[in-house]
């Protein structure tokens, strides 16, 4: 007994030291992942874990359903689909045809109004905020310099950099995209209870808007500066501007760092559902317009569905842009295999949520995946 004693002491003091050493080192978010990821056993984020975090609500204004289509869930899923949705956990598999629900499933006890995690799908979202911005008046345009609303920003190559540089993710800022790497700074800016430090701490490496690189950290600077610019926090933004105009059917969160500093995480965590992340899809998909209404400019839609450099053909402002045959894509994506997908000429949106996209788990790049959810969907319908 007097040994186990002594060895929880010395373990205490142990723990004590690490947790000293963590404060001295500026590491002290590790304490948070520990606690929030790695002691509920995963290596990385997960679907539901924004209620381990402080959160702000996106409110709903008058909802409306989307409407089902005749053929309504008339076609099961085929045997490739039933296998890799068992293989990488699918949560929600959703085919909207024409505007209406042509397939919609759920799995693993989540159902159509359950909320997970949408990762960086929400990049898509906040490149269409900077959109409704320069809408609004609030940003000049897509060449307007950073430093004018952060002007930690204002010198040498960080001068050059434009909040277009950000939308389009051609910084040229030293951030380095890596999930699994508890010392990442994509890792510190996850548990971080003061994300704007975090940011304003970032370098310079090469000169802004060459080529495409993608980062997290150009949509979470984009929100700080549409924060600055508008003067309103960017959950709130999204609900005038979005959430309520499109008629989403349920509240959303955001995850945000910490309740004292109210910051975003804008290159992530909205959870929400299947059903009402598409809708953001399909109004990129109507050139702008909500139910008759020009929502967001169609100038700036068609702009951001075109890759911007020699480099990034994948990718426009906020978007995936991916040519499969004769069809062309565009793409919400989000980490573990979260995607909106959108075919404009076919009318067709599929959505995949889910806890994983399987082994292919490469970082800015497109997985097979995809084209799986993309194929079965179109053979389920017949196209």
């Amino acid at each position: 007994m007097r040994f186990i004693k002594k060895l929880i002491k010395w373990f205490l003091v142990f723990l004590g030291l690490v947790i000293i050493v963590l404060y001295a080192t500026d590491t002290d978010y590790l304490i948070k992942a520990v606690r929030t990821i790695y002691l509920t056993g995963h290596s990385t984020a997960y679907l539901e874990d924004y209620k381990k975090f402080d959160n702000q609500p996106i409110a709903i204004g008058t909802p409306q359903p989307w409407p089902n289509h005749k053929n309504y869930n008339t076609v099961k899923e085929t045997s490739t689909l039933n296998n890799i949705n068992k293989a990488n956990g699918t949560i929600a598999y959703v085919i909207i045809k024409n505007d209406s629900i042509w397939f919609e499933n759920y799995y693993d006890g989540f159902n159509e109004n359950s909320k997970s995690n949408s990762f960086s799908m929400a990049k898509s979202y906040v490149s269409g905020l900077l959109g409704k911005a320069i809408q609004d008046g609030y940003i000049k345009n897509l060449n307007q310099p950073v430093s004018d609303f952060l002007p930690t920003f204002n010198q040498g190559l960080a001068a050059k950099m434009t909040v277009g540089h950000l939308s389009s993710m051609a910084s040229g800022t030293t951030w380095d995209e890596q999930y699994y790497s508890p010392l990442s700074i994509v890792t510190r800016a996850y548990f971080d209870d003061d994300l704007e430090k975090v940011m304003l701490g970032l370098k310079m490496e090469k000169e802004p808007g060459k080529s495409f690189k993608y980062s997290s950290g150009d949509t979470q600077m984009l929100a700080m500066v549409i924060e600055k610019a508008t003067g309103k926090k960017l959950y709130n933004y999204l609900t005038e501007s979005f959430w309520k105009p499109l008629n989403c059917e349920n509240q959303a969160l955001w995850q945000v760092d910490s309740e004292n500093h109210d910051l975003v995480k804008a290159y992530c965590c909205i959870a929400s559902n299947a059903k009402d992340f598409a809708r953001f899809g399909k109004l990129y998909k109507d050139h702008g317009k909500w139910n008759g209404k020009q929502v967001l400019d169609s100038a700036f839609v068609a702009k951001s569905l075109k890759p911007v450099y020699p480099n990034g053909n994948v990718y426009g402002y906020g978007w995936w842009l991916q040519t499969i045959g004769n069809k062309h894509f565009f793409m919400m994506r989000g980490h573990l295999g979260q995607y909106v997908i959108v075919e404009p000429n076919d009318n067709v949106i599929i959505v995949r949520l889910g806890h994983s996209k399987g082994v292919n788990n490469v970082v800015g790049h497109f997985t097979s995946d995809i084209n799986t959810y993309i194929e079965e969907a179109y053979k389920m319908l017949g196209e």
